[in-house]
């Protein structure tokens, strides 16, 4: 029986991160939870995730994705996200792995890669079971944590060689229409940027399309088959997430939403509690007491 993923969970063990789930890696992040969590709002930055051991539920936009052991989950863009951890206690401790998508890496991969694009848009996130020879490389990757002085010389190549393995994965073609410069999910990327640089502005749908050059409802079409997410919602969450990191950093709730883009306080606060359950404050307030709640790992 392949031992790669016990490997993996006793590397994991033995080198628990900081509290931002950051390693000695800088590409690289942990999670360990000995605890099942409640559902908690995140952004997903494009990355691969697998996850060692317990379970995880995520839900992005309209879908509902389970990771169990061996789950390998793919963004290639950002998402927001909100999971929680379903099965993990002091003995099998949630356990899961990820690294981010380094886009010049990836792009020097794919340059040399003769595999054809797929012929129509993929979704931004995919899930799949993690091929023996991905787990084989990220296993490669996480042992440098003991040898830290083999890490600025070698990193970068077994990084390298995760996302070779990720290609040549049933996650691939998904890796390789996210690259496509003159791609829809391209042109969609730049509309999210837009929407990301400007959350204390919200913007008209019909700039939103235009800088993806479709019509308007060409633009929902797919940006909602792309993120499992409307762009009105999707600028929405972006908006409440940066208003909670706000909330949290001790800034008041009145100067907050209109530093988000909201006019009315009590519209602020009313889509705050419908995302996040309770009232600005109270959420807030909530966080300072278990930061572990609100830390920025999305696995």
């Amino acid at each position: 029986m392949d031992d790669t993923i016990p490997r993996l969970c006793d590397l994991v063990l033995a080198h628990r991160p900081r509290p931002d789930g950051a390693t000695a890696i800088a590409n690289l992040h942990f999670a360990v939870f000995d605890q099942t969590t409640v559902p908690t709002l995140r952004v997903c930055d494009p990355m691969i995730c697998v996850v060692l051991q317990g379970m995880k539920e995520v839900t992005i936009g309209a879908e509902i994705l389970r990771f169990a052991p061996g789950a390998c989950f793919l963004s290639t863009m950002s998402l927001p996200a909100t999971s929680a951890v379903l099965r993990a206690d002091k003995r099998r401790p949630y356990l899961a792995i990820s690294m981010g998508l380094n886009q010049d890496r990836l792009a020097t991969l794919l340059a040399s890669d003769a595999t054809p694009p797929p012929p129509t848009d993929a979704r931004a996130f995919g899930i799949g079971q993690a091929p023996g020879a991905l787990l084989g490389a990220l296993l490669n990757l996480v042992a440098l944590l003991d040898q830290p002085q083999d890490i600025a010389a070698l990193a970068p190549g077994r990084e390298h060689e995760v996302l070779y393995r990720l290609l040549q994965s049933d996650q691939g073609p998904l890796l390789r229409q996210a690259a496509q410069s003159d791609g829809t999910t391209a042109r969609l990327a730049e509309a999210i940027e837009r929407i990301r640089g400007n959350l204390g502005k919200p913007l008209r749908v019909e700039e939103l399309a235009g800088i993806a050059g479709m019509s308007v409802p060409s633009f929902h079409r797919h940006f909602k088959a792309l993120t499992s997410s409307s762009p009105r919602q999707y600028e929405k969450t972006l908006r409440l997430q940066a208003a909670r990191r706000l909330l949290v950093g001790g800034n008041d709730v009145t100067r907050t939403a209109v530093r988000v883009g909201y006019d009315s306080l009590a519209h602020f606060s009313r889509d705050y509690a419908w995302l996040f359950g309770l009232p600005p404050s109270r959420d807030a307030a909530r966080l300072r007491r278990d930061p572990g709640v609100s830390a920025p790992q999305f696995i």
